[in-house]
Formats: C-alpha cells, structure tokens, sequence
C-alpha cells in the first residue's frame, strides 16, 4: 500500500468511485481509495438502479442530467457494461394538485434542457401497458429515465479511474484520521498508514463513523428501504414483442411508488409511512452484503394502491423482496464539500438517488478539491447548509419525515412540523398567542403571517387563506407602521487591528465611515456572488455584519478560511445572541422617537446610519433601514432585552396604530421594490453587474478585493444576463421561484422569486433573462402551472422609485 496520497477517498460505493474517477480525469492521478470489504458493499449493491433527470432544484437537475449522460462514456472507457436501459420514464398524477405540480416540473425543466411532455392517461397507457387510467388525471413523460446494473455502473467507474492511474485498496478499513500540524491526514489502516493532502468522507453507511473520527456529527440517518420483484408476468412479455421496447420507468407518487421492468417481470419500490430507521447510532462495521428481514405488512396500505392503480400486479407471483438500508439527510439531498474547521476534509456522502447524482456529486467535489470552487451553484447539496441545530435526535425526526413524505406534495405554503419547536426566541409565546403562524429556517421558528383565531393555513399551488391577512399587514406597514421579528437573520461581529482590512479584501464594496451603514456584495474569486450583507461600522476596529440566516454556516466556512493567520481578526457568528426587531412604515420616525431621548430627525440620524442608544430601559443597536423600502429601523439586542422592548414598542406604537408582520408580507413589500434576497436573486451563479448590484462594486478603492479584477471585466463586458421585475396577468396563483420566463415564444431567462404585491394589486415576479433583451417591455410571458402568462417589463420600483420616502 501507497504510504502518501495526494487525495484518500473513504469508500467504495458509486460515489466514492465517481469522486475517484473525476480527480483522475481531471489530471490527479495520485489519488487513493480505500473500502473495508468489496466495492459496492454498502447500499450499492442492493439499490433497484433507477436513474432520472428531473429535479424540484433545477441546480440539482443539472447534475443529474451530467450524471445520466456520463454513463456511456465510462462504459466505453472502462469497457465494463454498466447495464444501461434507457426505458424513458412517466410520472403520474391521481389528482388535480398533483398534476398541477407536474406542470411546475415541466416547466422548471425548459430552460435546463429536459424535454418532457404532459399525457392524458390514456396516451400515459401506451407507455405503461399496466395501469388503471381511469386512476389517474395525468401523466408526465421523460425521455431521458431508466435504469442500470449497480454493480458494473461501480466498477466502471472503478474502472476508469485505475485506468488514469488511480490505486484502489479492499478490504482496508480505515481506523482512524488524525490531522497534522502541516494540515496533512494521517489515514490509519488495518494495513498501514496512508499521509494525505486531502480526505473525502465517502463511506456511505459509515459516513456517521467516518466523520466521528474528526468530531464530526453528521446529520445522517440510514433508513430501511424495501422493493419486490415479482414473477415474469404475461402482461411484460406482450408489450415486448407488440413494442420491442421495456416498459418504462414510473413514479406514481399518490400510490407512493415506483415501478419499473426487471427481466420479465416488474420491480416495485415504495416509500412507506410506517417507515423504519436502521441502526440509528452506530452502523455495524461488519455489515456489508446483507439484507434486512423482509416486512411486507409494513407496506400493505402502500401495496394495496399499487396493485390498485396496476391491476396486473394482482396476478402476479413475488420472486423476491429486498429490503436493505439506505442513508438519507434531513431534507434528503446529498451532503457535500468541505468542512468547516476541517482543512481538506471533504464530505461525498448521504447521497440516496446514488445514480441519479452520483456522477454531478462526482464532478462537483472533484472540482472543488481541486479548484477550491464546485464550478455550479451546489447549495442545496453542501453540507454546510446545516447548523449544529442538526442533531441526531432532529435529523432521526426530520429523516424519518422526509421518507414518509418522499412522494408527498410538498405545497409552495407548506411548513412540516417533525422536529419543531427547536430554537425559539424570547418573544416566541407572545407571538404565538398574537396569532403567528410560523416557519423554520436554519432551525429558527420565524412568523410568516398572523391568522386570526380559526384561520389555518390551506396548503395549495394557488392563493390560499392567508392571502387577505398578509393584505392587511402589508397596509398596516404602507399606511402607519409594523413590526417583525428579525431574530433569523445571521449577525456577525468582527474586531481586532485587522478588521478593516480583512473586510475591505473580503467584501467588494467601500467600508462606511463611523456610524454608517452600507450593502456589502461579497464575491468569489471568479468575480460570482457568494454572499450579500449589510455591513455596518461600529468602531475603529469594531464591524457588525448581517446576512441570510440559512447561509450562516456556509459563510462562515468562506469568512475562517479567509482570516489572517496572524491572529489580528476575530470573527464570530453571534447567532441568537444578538435578536431582532424591525419597525417600518410612514409613522414609524415618531414611534421611536417615544422611546428614546436621542434626536431621530432625519438631520440627525439619516438613512444608513447606526449607534447604539437605549430603547427604553434596554440597551440596543438601532439602524435606519428596512428591507421594506420604506421609512424604517432595525433594532438589534441581546435576548435577554427582547421582551422588554417588544413590548414598549407595542405600547408606544398603540397610538399609530401599530401591527404585526411576517415573512410573506415582508416578501410582498420588498417586491414592491424590486429588491433582491440571498439564495434567489443572489448566489454564485450570477455577477453582480448582472444582478445589479453594480453601485456597491467599489472597483477604485485601493484593497485588491477577492473577485475584483472578475467584477472589472465584467462591467467592462456588460455580462450575459440582468437581473429584471415583470408584472404579470396572473390568475388566481402567483410565482414562487423556477419558473420560465418565455420572450417572443422562446424560453429565454428564469423567475427567481415573485409573489403577490399587496400595495399596488400586482402579481410579480423577478429573474434573469440575456442583456440583448432586457431592456425590452414587451413581447413577454411567464408559464405558470400550465398557462402562459402576458407579463410586462417594470422598469422602475413599483414603490417609492426615487427613495424619497425611504431617506426622507
């Protein structure tokens, strides 16, 4: 065995050896990787081996789609059959929400390549001989589904990596990892120790293990998975001979499972409610080719549909039933890239659709190990998109949830309750008591609206029953002034002699001067946006920084890898040590002006200012801005103090007729104004001249930023895209993000994020569409759950263009 590694992957299953292949086709060849027993010992092996391309992310569907179109070139690379059956595939629809969500997926798939096509069940039934059309509204067809062998899929993989000169050691299990003070991993054997640069975390079923050996808890949880095969059934063999086709993959997700062609018979899979963890704390080591005990009366309500929704399924026999252990996230992506803390330890792991994903996982990591970026915008997959909220009692709640649900609809209003209340705030009861309806975000129960008492929320693709109520608060905030609890947002305190100029490389825009405030765009080395925030100056040496509250994770793995070795930084995530408030609205000066004794003119403290001043007896941090647009502050204070102050505002605000606001009206307010959110309008895929975030670019202040000699080229180019607002004819539903934007009958850009905008009556939404085009009004259109929708350019904010009201 090799005693140095340049990268040591841990695990032999489809993504450690995916991880492999992509290094060495990438030019690193001195790459390693160790499994305890065989390849495709863990899940691999017993996986049913359907793969498709379709995604509810479209960032995700890319990945998918590079993985489906990977496999004939490891197959003629490694000359190993990787058993391909490229079936075409349907989903199907029992009923009219469900086929209005396969309207969604068809049109997230237009501007990401995928051709698919709505069926009638009676066209459905030409393609699946089997089924009940009378059962269904509708179907959706996939051309590019199917399924393969696990086993030769692997070892192509395995293949083509030793062919580019990479080793692979079995039945080596990997002890222990320990870190030198070089950076370099000790990676301990039962045959030898291997010193490597860079360790991946592959190790499937063991990545809980794996990850252990670092002080690494992973929020990971393997789950019992069953299918069975059943006889060869007469009903296969005449669509074979009629077709000369296989019957096609397909998911019928009101049945809640899966069906597709094995030899002469047919495999059916389903993801159950009476769903069972498997070896929830510790994974046996000893465990490899083996399967659970079969328990079909665990899935007999499941069964019953099926054979229901597939009569032939009744007269056919059961040849066998496998039911083995898969490893799933909380909300069942995959967990990739490095982690935080951990120099060059990098996480391949809780991948379930292994073959789905496998190879874009694959290529993904290898790009980011080796370019220290992924190369797409992967969030919905970095591990990092999990705080240390995720423990193993809430990823047990959560996973099990996310499987009984796998092929639930999951509403664009929906919030799933496993798992909650985790982390409250101090006010939490009294928002409860005032109606709040709440939402979870990187742990945090946030308010999103408040219901009078008997009004629930109604989950559904279109306007639903808290479409008046958000109204109201959004009037409340337009006409006199409202309050938000504004806790989830990430706060970040940096101090020391290097603060500033830590922040000045770190951040593309000019740090403001004593008591000010700015937007802080921060950009990756390629000139792409990785983070926005406001970034306020409190001290010489003393910076607050807000940002996105599910992102705190993934920013702070960018702001420590970045920090001065020399000590002269501190920089700390203050999270629920510092919590929120905001007031907005035309009245909302004279609140507070009741509850201090300093001078709030606007003279005196204009917009984009900061300080410190009491608020009440309570100590806080006070800012003129609001993401309403409007006339507002945010007041920032130790928790201990938030109750205080959430009721004296109250209390002042009686006279002004002060409300309450949540999420969606804030949604529908900065709508108005056309601004902009973390992980919609602003993430890595976009510049920010293409986002529009240009002015805050400081391209002639003196620090060499990370990303500015990108930003330059790109202001000097123009870029491909621009981020634009539409007011669309809508009906009685409106975007949520994913959506394409149609120019002149062509798909041409991407809704982003839109909504109802409560002040004006609009239905809105904003996204990307090319530069050439963007400056033009009309000849627009936004599909929406199957209509092609009129929509018109906005050129200007639809609230306060000018900001007058805003700084006045």
């Amino acid at each position: 065995m090799k005693s140095h590694a340049r990268v040591v992957v841990i695990g032999g299953g489809v993504v450690g050896c995916s991880v492999l292949f992509h290094l060495t086709k990438f030019g690193w060849t001195d790459v390693v990787l160790l499994e305890r027993s065989e390849l495709t010992s863990g899940s691999t092996w017993h996986a049913a081996g359907g793969m498709h391309t379709i995604n509810g992310d479209p960032n995700v569907a890319k990945l998918q789609k590079y993985t489906v179109e990977l496999y004939k070139e490891i197959e003629e690379y490694s000359g190993q059959d990787v058993g391909l059956h490229m079936t075409s595939g349907l989903m199907l629809a029992a009923t009219k929400d469900r086929f209005d969500w396969l309207k969604t997926i068809q049109a997230k798939g237009r501007y990401g390549g995928l051709d698919t096509e709505l069926l009638t069940p009676r066209e459905a039934m030409e393609f699946m001989p089997l089924m009940d059309p009378d059962q269904f509204v509708g179907a959706l067809y996939d051309p590019v589904e199917g399924h393969l062998d696990p086993y030769g899929t692997t070892h192509a993989y395995a293949k083509s990596a030793k062919k580019n000169g990479a080793e692979i050691y079995l039945h080596t299990k990997v002890e222990d990892l320990v870190q030198r003070e070089d950076g370099c991993w000790r990676v301990i054997t039962d045959k030898g120790e291997i010193i490597a640069e860079h360790v991946v975390n592959a190790a499937g079923l063991w990545a809980r293990e794996v990850g252990r050996m670092v002080g690494l808890e992973l929020p990971v949880l393997a789950m019992e998975h069953m299918y069975l095969i059943t006889e060869d059934m007469p009903e296969v063999a005449a669509f074979n001979a009629a077709t000369g086709k296989e019957i096609v993959h397909c998911v019928d997700f009101d049945g809640e499972i899966y069906i597709r062609q094995e030899r002469g018979g047919m495999l059916m899979g389903t993801y159950e409610k009476d769903c069972r963890p498997w070896s929830p704390i510790t994974t046996p080591w000893n465990f490899g080719h083996e399967l659970l005990g079969e328990d079909l009366d665990r899935i007999t309500g499941e069964l019953e549909v099926g054979f229901r929704h597939f009569p032939a399924f009744n007269n056919a026999g059961i040849r066998k039933v496998i039911n083995g252990p898969f490893t799933f996230s909380p909300d069942a992506n995959p967990l990739v890239g490095p982690i935080r803390g951990l120099r060059n330890f990098w996480s391949a792991c809780a991948v379930m659709a292994g073959f789905s994903q496998g190879g874009g996982v694959g290529l993904a990591l290898a790009n980011w190990i080796m370019n220290g970026d992924p190369g797409f915008d992967v969030f919905a997959m970095d591990v990092s998109r999990y705080g240390d909220y995720a423990t193993m009692a809430y990823t047990n709640v959560k996973v099990r949830e996310g499987y009984s649900r796998r092929f639930s609809i999951r509403f664009p209003n929906e919030e799933l309750p496993a798992g909650r209340p985790l982390q409250t705030t101090p006010i939490y009861d009294r928002l409860k008591g005032m109606g709040a309806v709440f939402g979870q975000y990187y742990g945090l129960e946030q308010p999103l609206w408040f219901a009078p008492e008997g009004v629930e929320d109604t989950f559904s693709w279109r306007r639903s029953t808290d479409f008046e109520h958000v109204a109201r608060e959004v009037k409340t905030v337009r006409d006199g002034v409202g309050m938000m609890e504004t806790s989830g947002f990430a706060k970040y305190k940096i101090t020391g002699k290097g603060a500033r100029a830590y922040l000045d490389r770190l951040l593309a825009c000019r740090i403001p001067a004593l008591g000010k405030m700015t937007l802080a765009p921060m950009l990756k080395h390629d000139g792409k946006l990785i983070g926005d925030f406001t970034l306020a100056t409190m001290g010489e040496d003393d910076f607050l920084l807000i940002g996105s509250g599910v992102a705190e994770n993934y920013h702070m793995r960018w702001f420590e890898s970045h920090l001065p070795e020399d000590g002269s930084v501190r920089f700390e995530a203050i999270g629920l040590g510092l919590t929120g408030l905001a007031i907005a609205g035309p009245k909302s000066r004279e609140l507070i002006a009741k509850l201090t004794h300093l001078d709030m003119s606007t003279d005196a403290f204009p917009f984009m200012a900061i300080r410190k001043m009491d608020i009440g007896m309570a100590p806080a941090i006070v800012g003129r801005v609001s993401y309403t647009g409007d006339l507002g502050y945010e007041i920032w204070m130790k928790p201990e103090y938030q109750r205080a102050i959430f009721e004296k505002i109250l209390e002042a605000g009686e006279e002004f007729g002060i409300g309450l606001f949540g999420l969606r009206a804030l949604n529908s307010l900065r709508l108005e104004k056309a601004y902009g959110s973390w992980s919609r309008e602003y993430r890595p895929l976009y510049g920010p001249y293409e986002a529009e975030l240009g002015r805050f670019i400081a391209l002639k202040k003196d620090a060499d930023f990370i990303g500015k000699a990108a930003a330059a080229k790109e202001k000097e180019e123009g870029g491909a895209l621009r981020l634009r607002t539409f007011i669309i004819e809508a009906k009685d539903a409106d975007v949520v993000g994913d959506e394409p934007i149609w120019h002149k009958g062509e798909v041409k850009g991407w809704v982003t994020s839109g909504g109802y905008a409560h002040g004006p009556g609009l239905s809105v939404a904003v996204g990307y569409v090319p530069k050439e085009i963007a400056e033009d009004v009309e000849g627009w259109q936004i599909e929406l759950l199957g209509d092609m929708l009129p929509a018109k350019l906005q050129p200007a904010a639809l609230f306060d263009p000018d900001g007058a009201i805003m700084r006045g």
